[in-house]
């Protein structure tokens, strides 16, 4: 098959993004795919070659480990030759076409919101994942939430908020501490953090405000931090994150021995099935497919909170829906082929559903 694996793009996730491209991309090779590797946001700028050459050219690697800071967008968009304000960089488009299927390796907006997507529907390029609409509920965290607070999967008490910097101090105040700051749209725990003080919070919303000032407060639960995969439409076994230091969030996500990652999760059974079913219950409910990854707090009595689900997991060398699938014998190159056969047959499934 001739494969289009897009990474990078214009999101505060573009390294984690760039890394999970290049693992797939390899992947692809590796089992006698034409695979290209493109940055959505650079595109084929320096590329001087006939389009159809490109699913040959050598995989970069440059993005392959990932930079333990966020990125610079502005400098990222300042460096962009193309003076365009489409997020598609020149020739994108057109060798996405040329494309038996798009192996989204996008993370976070541009890319995780379900606008590439619908794009993608409207042009006819079948693609990997979710499609365009529970994609972009998903990745609202406050939305997701009030969708499945009804269908008893326990999630923490929040309130979503946007504000200015003249409204720190009445957030300050009013809001009970401990509790987590989170960017309503974002992934990877950029911009995420946990407030124990009152002066802690008040750092926490001036930060936020570097990421619009949109965001969500939420509870802080104690508890062990564990992850469930979902892969068509079946809960992966458990995987349980204990940092080394702090929490989870995106330095220690992605840089190697950080965190101890146990897969599966040593827990009891009971609790495993409680996971189980509270990731298949967000998934169906938000009307997702082909695969996704549901993060949950769980407390001393063994009940799961869910805190976020995410559509297009990572496929870094540190990822962990690749570690859970490798729990039940899904080596790395098999699961990106099963995500390309499920994703195949959930495009064809909502053509059907549409009117002729």
């Amino acid at each position: 098959m001739k494969i289009v694996v897009l990474a990078g793009g214009l999101s505060p996730e573009r390294n984690v993004s760039l890394s999970s491209g290049t693992m797939i991309a390899e992947a692809l090779r590796a089992m006698g795919h034409q695979a290209a590797l493109v940055d959505m946001y650079f595109g084929l700028e320096d590329y001087t070659g006939k389009l159809e050459d490109y699913f040959d050219q050598p995989i970069s690697q440059a993005g392959k480990k990932v930079d333990p800071t966020a990125p610079d967008l502005e400098a990222i968009a300042a460096a962009r030759k193309w003076q365009s304000r489409s997020l598609f960089g020149q020739g994108v488009l057109e060798l996405c076409q040329m494309s038996d299927i798009v192996f989204l390796g996008l993370h976070g907006s541009c890319g995780e919101d379900g606008r590439v997507q619908a794009t993608f529907d409207l042009l006819g390029i079948p693609y990997t994942g979710a499609g365009y609409l529970s994609s972009g509920i998903a990745m609202d965290k406050d939305l997701t939430k009030r969708l499945i607070a009804g269908l008893g999967v326990d999630t923490p008490k929040w309130s979503r908020v946007n504000y200015t910097e003249k409204d720190i101090d009445r957030l300050t105040s009013t809001t009970p501490v401990p509790c987590v700051i989170k960017p309503v749209d974002s992934g990877s725990s950029i911009g995420v953090a946990i407030a124990h003080t009152k002066k802690e919070l008040h750092a926490a919303l001036l930060e936020g405000l570097h990421f619009g000032g949109r965001c969500v407060l939420e509870q802080y639960v104690s508890g062990r931090e564990i992850q469930v995969g979902v892969l068509g439409d079946a809960a992966l076994p458990s995987i349980e994150i204990i940092p080394k230091t702090g929490f989870y969030d995106y330095e220690n996500k992605y840089q190697p021995g950080a965190a101890e990652e146990i897969c599966p999760s040593p827990i009891p059974a009971e609790w495993e099935k409680k996971l189980g079913e509270a990731a298949l219950t967000v998934y169906r409910a938000l009307g997702l497919s082909v695969y996704s990854r549901a993060d949950f707090i769980v407390d001393e009595a063994g009940i799961p909170w869910f805190l976020e689900i995410n559509t297009l997991p990572g496929m870094t060398p540190t990822s962990l829906v690749p570690q859970e699938a490798a729990a039940v014998g899904i080596d790395y190159q098999t699961l990106c082929q099963r995500i390309i056969d499920e994703s195949l047959t959930a495009r064809e499934k909502e053509r059907e559903r549409k009117p002729a």
